[in-house]
């Protein structure tokens, strides 16, 4: 068991682990810890907590001190250099005439490296542009591709539902999904109504998947042959969340349909297979 403590560098990022400091720390204390990327100040988003060794990165970084307000104003200052600089980058794009959009641009909190996230739909030749910001900026300079869904976690915007979208507001990272969920969760397969708003697949189509998994493996199946209260029928349709379950029954020519609770209907196992099971394992003793 170690103890850590977590910390966001941004509002809507993700949480990084880094070791718990000699010193009192809490949630939402401004700290000055250690990165891969060098000095960085971060808010504590969860305090000092247990957790196993194979929870946490095998190397974890230390805090170096609680933030001063001077710490405070160098960052808000690096915030405003930022924005001169995504000027500065968007006027020398265009006169490369590169096919880029560039997205945000961020600095290290000393001042040691600025970076350039930018999006494009194949490779960029960029080598001209990094020389005339580094040029202009004095500073090593960083042009970083991403991808369109993390355009819309930096960006932000209104997804469907009428909400700002969850990956700009609270989701710390993206989950894989596939249109299988859409599928299993009966919903359109139109993609102008299940995609967001970078034109992927939504991430809450992932929310609900595992109660419709779990829900799919109790319930039959369409055009399975079923047992209930009024006989012997047809599945049609199922309705997962309610738990209702469609049947046809043809009776004398003439189709009937009727819902009944999945507490009222049993598969129909096929009598056939089961007999031509028994059939071989006899032949397999009188053989043997």
């Amino acid at each position: 068991m170690k103890k850590v403590i977590s910390v966001k560098f941004k509002l809507n990022g993700k949480s990084y682990y880094f070791s718990a400091p000699p010193f009192n720390i809490k949630q939402g204390d401004d700290v000055i810890v250690e990165t891969s990327r060098g000095i960085e100040l971060g808010r504590v988003s969860h305090g000092v907590q247990e957790l196993e060794d194979s929870a946490i990165p095998a190397e974890l970084k230390s805090v170096l001190r609680l933030a001063t307000k001077e710490d405070i104003t160098r960052n808000s200052m690096n915030k405003q250099k930022e924005k001169d600089a995504f000027e500065i980058c968007q006027k020398k794009i265009k006169e490369h005439n590169l096919e880029m959009k560039l997205v945000e641009v961020e600095y290290t909190f000393d001042g040691s490296k600025i970076l350039f996230y930018f999006t494009a739909d194949g490779r960029v030749d960029f080598r001209d542009l990094v020389k005339d910001l580094a040029a202009i900026f004095r500073t090593r300079i960083e042009l970083r591709q991403i991808g369109v869904r993390d355009e819309s976690k930096t960006l932000g915007s209104i997804g469907v539902c009428g909400r700002s979208l969850c990956c700009s507001q609270w989701l710390g990272d993206f989950t894989s999904v596939s249109i299988k969920m859409a599928k299993e969760q009966g919903l359109s397969l139109n993609p102008t109504k299940i995609s967001g708003a970078c034109g992927r697949l939504m991430c809450c189509l992932k929310y609900e998947q595992d109660t419709y998994e779990s829900l799919i493996k109790e319930m039959p199946k369409a055009e399975q042959k079923v047992k209930t209260p009024d006989g012997i029928g047809t599945v049609v349709s199922v309705n997962l969340l309610r738990g209702i379950i469609k049947v046809e029954f043809d009776k004398d020519g003439e189709k009937t349909l009727c819902d009944y609770k999945a507490s009222e209907v049993s598969e129909v196992r096929n009598s056939s297979r089961r007999k031509n099971k028994e059939q071989i394992l006899k032949e397999i003793d009188e053989f043997s």
